[in-house]
């Protein structure tokens, strides 16, 4: 080496291979205040989509304002004033005859006053004694028998066209109301907006093609016996081709379509010509699954007269049903209207075309003709068949699972474990937010007077259901979030960058979600797939659309915002209608939700709507809720959604707000019992006592404070056995009660005579005495077959019979001059085990008298004003007698 020379110092070998260091990006922050602003504009906008869709009504209009042709609300209210008038009007009563005979008296007006190239036909009918066998829903196990009933039928053709009546579309609804309520909504609403039809359909019929026939049928409410009798026993009824039915279950609002999906070509012209077009098959997946406990008269016109049509149900205020709240004060204004424009423009386009009975033969009953349809804010409907649903869901999953795969194959090892820890955060979110909700459905009884505090304030379940379903959610959300920073974190060891990967992630959890969602309906063929095809696609076009095609860099970086609003905007618009409507309509079941009360846990509807509110938050928040994890709304979310819950706990365990009103009641029955069950027949005199019980959940501690002096005792250990349901849980007294009935009132089961050969039969005879409604329930693990009579007539003709729990259910109802005496062949199986200890009774009879004694109505009258009958087929009326017939007699 030279003396004075520099040395270079050699590259380090560690230096030369090592990456270069990645750049940081900038912390990623995101305003409190637009998070919550967000958040504001979501829950209005979901609001107002609401009350947009289910709440605006038409202006009622006066009949100078409809002219001769129109519809007028106003006129049709007055009919809905003198029915209700009547008070309740159930099958029998004196208050039913004079309803029957207001609307006769209607109709033949409406004869008088037609146009003079009209002729209008008006039909008293009275219907013979009849059975009614329906295989399906709530009549699986029972034979509905009814006699004596009453119909006002009218018929409207075109004077020159004789054809016309032979091919007619019929409108039908029900005059008879429960014993509980005067049934302003259910169905005298319907009854006054089929007369105010009538009248203008009588001015324009001239132009038929086809005519139109309108049922105010009685017996509705007994078992669909009306329309039973109808389609059996009237001439006319074989010219009908299409059937619509007009029903309630709360009262006023808009009435929607909820079953009708067999028709898509009726569906397509109601869509098209109607003013107000209304209808979910939301509703008819719901009714169609057993969800809902109720059927209508058009289970008749499609089961047993094979017709095509539309159902239509008024649906606002549920809690009232089938109560003394069913009345006219209720009846928002421009609900009649809303269903009669639609009606009158639907019967005006279909009667005049010469297409329906083309479209009738046409049309298909397969699975894949079967129609979507859906209304967008009350102002469009949408209408297509299951087969193009189905072949537009397969297309959107495809796609959606070919993306999927790519991005994970692009995404490699990081990209598969990233999507599996954001599925399992779908998974947290839901089991956090129903597990915090379901806690306060729990407790909730423990704090409050009435297990269920929000019946007449919906709004509470904001605060007691809502709070915790959304902390749950953000915990669940919050939790992935975590995992999902700390796992990209530790592939990639930069921070922020991991923060906002872990955003996208969450972003595209929601996405997941609903394909899981329309993969699962698509298979089974649900109709109200739609809306997770909504759910799906939109957010899905809108963040590749914002955060990938717009944006060039590969980098991740924060979300956009318009990329939340523009994803969301839709969804939002075609579903918020159907959750505020479904959650209205759940609270307002509770009031009736125990079929065997006591049988049902007190905190069971608390579950079912936390649940609810809880599935919705977690669904429809999902993507809202990935934008908070950057800003610094998380504590003050959780703090006022903690102050919420917290006020609103204090408000119901204070009693601050009271859970039930004069408007919105809790049921409470009142029955006058005289029991001969497990006596031996005639030997000993009748057992009489009051019953009081609750289809509500809670006990009726309440209720009976306000009867002092009452002797009432309430438990579980004295059950009583109605036939078609038991009270577990119920109060009873036998204070007074031995009068108001006599003893020749009692019905009877005797035995006339017994054969045991190879297969043993007995022959029964029954006396219901003054009873024209009852139910009796045959015990089919002894008995294998039964006939029954009237005199020589065979009324129930041996084989078909279905049962439940091993009980076959007979429900007779009818007028005055009804039937009482019966005989009944028994069949016994044999395998006949005679278990008295198991089951004691071969027979069980209740019979129904429609009076109400004076210690019952002493009863009812010192009830809080809160509270009200529930009526419906299976329940007995104020004076009931119990009889029955023990396995070894």
């Amino acid at each position: 080496m030279k003396s004075g020379s520099i040395s270079q110092p050699k590259p380090s070998v560690s230096n030369k291979h090592k990456p270069p260091k990645k750049k940081e990006p900038n912390e990623p922050k995101r305003s409190t205040f637009l998070w919550f602003t967000l958040l504001f504009l979501f829950i209005n906008g979901a609001w107002a989509a609401y009350r947009l869709q289910s709440e605006s009504l038409p202006f009622p209009l006066t009949a100078e304002q409809a002219g001769k042709r129109g519809f007028s609300e106003v006129s049709a209210m007055k009919h809905v004033k003198y029915l209700t008038s009547l008070g309740p009007h159930p099958v029998g009563s004196d208050s039913l005859d004079l309803a029957i005979e207001y609307v006769h008296k209607v109709a033949e007006n409406i004869k008088k006053t037609a146009h003079w190239e009209v002729d209008v036909d008006v039909d008293l009918f009275h219907s013979e004694t009849g059975v009614n066998q329906l295989s399906e829903g709530l009549f699986k196990g029972k034979t509905m028998l009814y006699s004596d009933l009453k119909h006002v039928v009218l018929r409207i053709v075109p004077k020159y066209l004789p054809e016309a009546r032979e091919n007619t579309i019929l409108v039908s609804s029900h005059i008879d109301t429960v014993f509980s309520g005067e049934g302003a909504g259910d169905c005298s609403s319907c009854i006054a907006v089929m007369m105010e039809l009538a009248r203008g359909v009588s001015q324009w019929a001239h132009g038929f093609k086809s005519g139109v026939i309108f049922l105010f049928n009685t017996g509705e409410e007994e078992g669909l016996d009306g329309a039973h009798s109808f389609v059996t026993q009237h001439s006319w009824s074989s010219t009908i081709r299409f059937a619509i039915d007009l029903e309630a279950v709360g009262i006023g609002g808009k009435s929607g379509i909820f079953q009708g999906g067999s028709a898509p070509w009726a569906l397509d012209i109601f869509a098209s010509v109607s003013k107000y077009p209304s209808g979910q098959i939301t509703a008819q997946d719901l009714f169609h699954s057993g969800a809902i406990k109720s059927a209508t008269d058009f289970q008749i016109y499609q089961e047993v007269a094979g017709l095509p049509g539309l159902d239509f149900a008024f649906s606002d205020n549920t809690a009232v049903y089938h109560t003394k709240n069913d009345k006219m004060k209720l009846l928002k204004p421009g609900s009649l209207q809303h269903l009669g424009d639609n009606m009158l423009a639907f019967l005006l386009h279909t009667a005049a075309s010469s297409k329906l009975y083309e479209n009738i033969e046409n049309n298909e009953s397969s699975d894949t003709n079967q129609a979507v349809y859906f209304d967008i804010l009350g102002m469009y409907m949408v209408v297509y068949t299951q087969k193009l649903a189905s072949m537009l869901n397969n297309s959107v999953i495809f796609q959606s699972l070919l993306i999927l795969a790519t991005s994970l194959a692009m995404g490699g090892h990081t990209g598969g474990i990233s999507f599996l820890i954001s599925f399992l955060t779908t998974f947290l979110m839901f089991l956090f937010s129903i597990s915090l909700s379901s806690i306060v459905a729990f407790v909730l009884p423990l704090l409050s007077p009435s297990p269920a505090p929000y019946i007449a304030s919906p709004w509470l379940v904001i605060g007691l259901f809502g709070a915790p379903a959304l902390v749950g959610a953000l915990t669940g959300q919050h939790v992935g979030f975590v995992l999902l920073k700390s796992y990209i974190k530790k592939r990639n060891g930069v921070e922020n960058l991991a923060k906002l990967e872990a955003e996208r992630w969450l972003f595209k959890s929601g996405i997941l979600q609903w394909l899981v969602l329309l993969i699962l309906g698509n298979y089974f063929k649900v109709g109200s797939s739609y809306l997770a095809l909504f759910w799906l696609a939109s957010p899905a076009v809108a963040y590749g659309l914002m955060e990938a095609t717009l944006t060039p860099a590969r980098t991740p970086r924060q979300l956009k915002v318009i990329t939340l609003i523009v994803g969301i905007a839709a969804p939002v618009t075609v579903s918020a209608g159907i959750v505020f409507r479904g959650l209205g309509n759940l609270i307002g079941t509770i009031v009736r939700l125990d079929r065997n009360p006591g049988g049902a846990p007190v905190w069971l509807g608390n579950a079912l709507v936390a649940i609810y509110i809880s599935v919705v938050i977690c669904l429809m928040l999902v993507h809202l809720l990935s934008y908070i994890h950057f800003s610094g709304a998380k504590f003050p979310l959780v703090l006022s959604m903690v102050a919420l819950l917290a006020l609103s706990l204090g408000a119901v365990s204070m009693g601050v707000i009271p859970a039930f009103t004069d408007d919105f009641s809790r049921t409470v029955n009142a029955v006058h019992v005289v029991d001969t069950t497990g006596n031996d027949i005639n030997a000993q005199e009748p057992l009489s006592y009051i019953s009081l019980y609750s289809n509500t959940p809670g006990k009726l501690t309440r209720e009976v404070e306000s009867l002092k002096d009452e002797e009432f005792f309430c438990g579980r250990n004295n059950t009583i056995d109605f036939v078609t349901f038991t009270v577990n849980y119920g109060c009873w007294s036998y204070l007074d009660s031995i009068s108001g009935w006599t003893k020749s009132e009692v019905p009877t089961i005797q035995v006339e005579s017994d054969s045991k050969t190879d297969v043993r039969e007995t022959l029964v005879s029954i006396d219901t005495k003054s009873a024209t409604r009852w139910a009796l329930a045959i015990n089919m693990e002894e008995i294998d077959d039964f006939r029954l009579y009237v005199g020589s007539e065979e009324l129930v003709t041996a084989g078909n019979k279905t049962e439940v729990d091993g009980w076959h259910i007979i429900q007779f109802a009818g007028g005055k001059n009804s039937p009482t005496k019966f005989r009944m062949e028994l069949f016994w199986s044999s395998n006949s085990t005679q278990k008295v200890s198991e089951r004691p009774h071969l027979l069980k009879l209740r019979a129904d008298v429609l009076k109400v004694t004076a210690r019952a109505e002493k009863i009812l009258n010192k009830l809080p004003t809160w509270t009200s009958q529930f009526g419906k087929s299976t329940a007995p009326y104020n004076l009931a007698f119990l009889a029955s017939l023990p396995v070894k007699f």
